[in-house]
């Protein structure tokens, strides 16, 4: 088996699946007319700070203001300097933008005033009624290495662990920076060449000199910086040298990504293939029939178990259940099963459905301390494989474990659906009863207070139906007790829980 990378690109949007031993791994979707701004460049005004929140919101030509938190403003904007001590490095280089911070002490106001104008890079995507949030740590990613023009250090990532290939890189990048600008070395940067380490740092300063040009020339609010479409991001930040090949079914999508190859990594060898076939090439590679199980709220484990994945907008809630898997031991043994196998699928959940921010996780029940210990790291080990950040407490004692994944864009849920129009995205309708007796009350109510001698109930065929069946003395009554005329009418548009009464002169 293999791993490949898989583009479906057309008119209007692009899907990316990442496939490994047949099994889709992460799927990335993108229209062309909602691209995301993460990652651009803004020159933006402050249109407000607010003390009491420690954050400011600025206008970068959006609909909605972006949102700039303290810890993302960078002092030196307003003349206010560190010394090297108060550099904090605090993570990996997939979020390169916070991967090096100033050890801030300092209040919103004493950095920014109404009406200032300054460089921003949009950290976060607005998500639901939330603008884009913003940072002014500006950060330029290339393929080995992350430029950081507000740094004055190198920073090594992470996950390269072996201390003589971490001073290698750090020595190299030392000797090739200018002073006045940071670098990160990206994972893939571990085992490179002087030569290639050397590339992007070239790249990388060529493309901050743009910026510096083109900052001085834009309008304020305005676009500086567009990030690369999301076709050159997906080679740039998820192309491993393990993946067999990259598939692509657009001519002009395959000779982009063929000609950002041959210049960002010339040293890579790589097998790209343009995919000619008749069927649509997510069918043809099976990966269609897993897009849409993305879409179910149950999702069935390989012993007869499932969970239950619920997105709100709050958190999002996976609960565990043993289904039909009834075990062949005793019950302890099939509910350590159950979750073991529940532990592997909710990370994979997690990471090819975006989900991201606060995450809760209802776990069978487990009597010993020891099986919790146990499903406890199985987890922690499942989520150490996750791009995205992870926070994870411990098994508490309702069997519940409390998460947080770093939310950098929408999840599918957000890009691929919308608010049911039925139920307004509450999940839930008012059953038949509930509707019947509303309208009782509400003709009530119109008949108590309208000089009208008759009135129409415009309603559902179905809730119609059981209304002038079940429900035909009660609207006898009404007529009886107020001396009118009440009309049942059906409206094929009106929802099981739409209707409308009108007064009848």
């Amino acid at each position: 088996m293999s791993k490949e990378m898989i583009f479906n690109c057309n008119d209007y949007e692009a899907r990316i699946a990442i496939v490994d031993n047949g099994t889709l791994t992460n799927l990335y979707v993108e229209r062309w007319n909602e691209r995301s701004i993460a990652g651009n460049i803004y020159m933006g005004k402050v249109v407000r700070v607010l003390p009491g929140m420690q954050a400011a919101f600025v206008d970068i030509g959006l609909e909605r203001t972006a949102f700039l938190y303290v810890a993302d403003a960078f002092c030196n904007i307003c003349g206010i300097d560190f010394s090297p001590g108060n550099w904090l490095e605090n993570g990996d280089d997939r979020d390169a933008g916070k991967t090096i911070c100033y050890q801030n002490n300092y209040a919103i106001e004493d950095i920014l005033r109404e009406g200032q104008e300054i460089l921003v890079q949009a950290s976060k995507e607005p998500l639901g009624t939330k603008g884009a949030r913003v940072t002014t740590y500006i950060s330029l990613p290339g393929r080995n290495l992350v430029a950081m023009p507000s740094a004055h250090h190198v920073g090594i990532s992470r996950k390269i662990t072996d201390e003589n290939e971490r001073g290698r890189l750090r020595h190299i990048i030392e000797e090739l920076r200018p002073s006045d600008i940071g670098f990160i070395a990206r994972t893939v940067s571990e085992g490179k060449c002087r030569e290639e380490i050397e590339k992007d740092v070239e790249y990388l300063l060529k493309l901050w000199e743009t910026i510096q040009d083109k900052r001085s020339r834009v309008g304020v609010p305005g676009l500086v910086h567009k990030e690369l479409s999301m076709t050159l991001r997906a080679i740039r930040d998820l192309y491993t040298e393990d993946m067999d090949r990259i598939v692509i079914d657009s001519e002009s999508e395959y000779e982009k990504i063929d000609d950002f190859m041959k210049r960002l990594m010339p040293r890579v060898k790589y097998h790209l293939e343009l995919y000619g076939g008749q069927e649509p090439i997510f069918d043809h590679f099976g990966i269609e029939v897993d897009v849409e199980k993305l879409f179910d709220k149950r999702v069935w484990l390989k012993s007869g178990g499932f969970i239950i994945i619920e997105e709100t907008e709050a958190l999002c809630s996976i609960d565990v259940n043993t289904g039909k898997y009834v075990g062949k031991r005793n019950l302890e043994d099939t509910i350590l099963k159950t979750n073991l196998e529940a532990v592997k699928e909710i990370a994979h959940q997690l990471r090819v459905r975006n989900i991201g921010g606060i995450i809760i996780i209802d776990f069978i029940d487990m009597e010993n301390e020891a099986n919790r210990e146990l499903v406890y790291n199985a987890l922690v080990a499942e989520l150490k494989k996750d791009r995205s950040k992870t926070s994870i407490q411990k098994i508490s004692e309702l069997g519940l474990i409390e998460m947080t994944r770093q939310r950098q864009r929408r999840s599918l849920s957000k890009i691929m659906c919308e608010p049911c129009p039925y139920c307004s995205g509450r999940g839930i309708v008012k059953s038949r009863t509930t509707m019947h007796y509303e309208i009782l009350r509400e003709l009530e109510r119109h008949a108590a207070r309208d000089m009208a001698r008759s009135m129409c109930v415009l309603l559902n065929p179905d809730i119609a139906k059981l209304l002038l069946n079940d429900r035909r003395e009660l609207l006898e009554k009404l007529e009886r007790k107020y001396g009118k005329k009440i009309i049942v009418q059906t409206d094929n548009s009106f929802y099981q829980d739409n209707y409308e009464i009108i007064p009848m002169h």
